[in-house]
């Protein structure tokens, strides 16, 4: 059974969604950031802030490529593991990819960016990002799915996009 992976902006709800998603088709749902947490020890901010950037995306590659070995999956991928080829390749060759679509003004002005490493630097820095980051969502994508007014209704609209 291929995996089902979910890609999109920081704060878009993958979290939220891919954990009510895991649960009404019964399958077991894997966060790549706590993923790397519990294989490290660490969080994320203090991996940013001890080690850069760069190593974090070294730990994200080599989870997803260990998450990508394992089938019937839902994962949710943080915000920047599809902007490294080497990470999202081995995710989307096992899985079907689901780019959350959510308008990036919204998501920082409504969810919190504490403890987000790059939801630090400010409104303007965070809508360049993700103008940087669609066309790359855009292409790792199977489909694209607009986030709903609520997690269940997101959750819904993917099934009907999937005809399961």
């Amino acid at each position: 059974m291929k995996n089902l992976v979910l890609i999109g902006m920081m704060g878009c709800g993958k979290s939220t969604v891919g954990k009510l998603l895991a649960r009404r088709l019964g399958r077991e749902f894997v966060d790549t950031d706590q993923y790397i947490e519990a294989d490290t020890g660490r969080t994320v901010p203090d991996i940013f802030a001890r080690e850069g950037e760069a190593a974090f995306r070294d730990l994200e590659r080599r989870a997803a490529e260990a998450l990508a070995r394992r089938s019937g999956l839902v994962i949710a991928c943080g915000g920047g593991l599809p902007t490294r080829a080497e990470a999202i390749a081995p995710l989307k060759a096992g899985g079907t990819v689901i780019f959350l679509r959510r308008d990036p003004g919204e998501i920082y002005d409504k969810v919190s960016m504490g403890g987000r490493p790059l939801g630090q630097e400010g409104r303007a820095a965070f809508l360049a990002r993700y103008a940087l980051r669609e066309p790359v969502y855009q292409r790792w994508a199977d489909l694209a799915v607009d986030v709903q007014p609520t997690p269940v209704e997101t959750v819904k609209k993917i099934l009907e996009v999937l005809k399961l």
